[in-house]
């Protein structure tokens, strides 16, 4: 039987040994759950805390693949294709900033990060280089596998473990929404920028087809928040700016679309009216 240190769940002493607590009883796998078998992959050099995240997540029903450092991880990305990475922020040969960052590079995958840093600022910049959520240790394992099946349901996945081939380049929704040269696709969801697909992740994209929908509308952060991170944990204002920031990035020459509204917060602003329209195949009016 593995023994794991207490702190790395929260565990409380009085309890348990301070020194250790049995991985059976860590956390009792919860039934009536709605997220799908999906195949996670799991880099924590850590190797006892590595086998009980892995073993809870297989109680589960998932597939786990499992790495151990920095540049093992980056390879079971690309050869795993997996659903969802948990990733450690502190690991050899690579740290979970810079494989997060590489991660983001060719991946849309969610990324869950593990971090014993619990400053804002190290959280920030965790979101800031792709992470879409994080967790502060020590946690309860109950917690993490809470956030997993949030995640998991909040991507709606279309393949289970194993996968299924890259879907072809994206084709403009019947009812895209075009924006000068960007065109938001809510039915694929994807979108593009003259015809080049943007690499958004999840919380990008609902936040890009938000402001497509409602051009000159000013939205708060409370408002942001409430809509696109509903009952997440541990979410703020700065959640909202900092994915605010990464889309204006990826929008290039574009990003000026996204305005701030200062003392509220964002709102999408196209050139003029006529520049936000239905997409192909929806029905047009034009004023005479």
């Amino acid at each position: 039987m593995i023994r794991i240190n207490a702190s790395w769940l929260g565990t409380s002493s009085t309890s348990t040994p301070a020194s250790d607590v049995d991985v059976d009883r860590a956390a009792e796998p919860e039934t009536g759950h709605t997220s799908p078998m999906a195949r996670i992959l799991v880099v924590e050099d850590e190797r006892d805390l590595n086998e009980l995240i892995a073993r809870q997540l297989r109680q589960e029903g998932h597939d786990v693949v499992q790495a151990y450092d920095g540049p093992d991880g980056l390879v079971a990305v690309s050869t795993a294709q997996p659903d969802l990475v948990i990733l450690d922020w502190m690991l050899p040969g690579l740290d979970g900033i810079a494989v997060c960052r590489k991660i983001r590079e060719r991946h849309l995958v969610p990324v869950l990060m593990l971090t014993a840093r619990g400053e804002e600022a190290d959280v920030i910049l965790g979101l800031e280089v792709g992470a879409d959520d994080y967790l502060t240790k020590p946690f309860r394992m109950r917690e993490l596998l809470a956030r997993v099946r949030a995640m998991l349901r909040r991507e709606d996945l279309h393949r289970v473990a194993g996968g299924t081939p890259a879907p072809a380049p994206p084709v403009p929704d019947a009812d895209a929404i075009q924006a000068g040269p960007i065109t938001v696709s809510p039915e694929s969801r994807t979108a593009t920028v003259d015809g080049v697909e943007l690499e958004l992740t999840p919380k990008e994209f609902d936040l890009l087809a938000l402001f497509a929908r409602n051009p000159g509308r000013a939205f708060s952060r409370d408002y942001l928040l409430e809509r696109i991170w509903s009952n997440e944990y541990e979410v703020t204002d700065r959640t909202v700016d900092t994915h605010v920031q990464r889309l204006r990035k990826k929008l290039g020459d574009e990003a000026d679309l996204i305005r701030t509204v200062w003392g509220i917060g964002y709102k999408f602003q196209p050139e003029s009216p006529s520049s936000t329209r239905p997409g192909p195949g929806t029905a047009t009016h034009s004023g005479g």
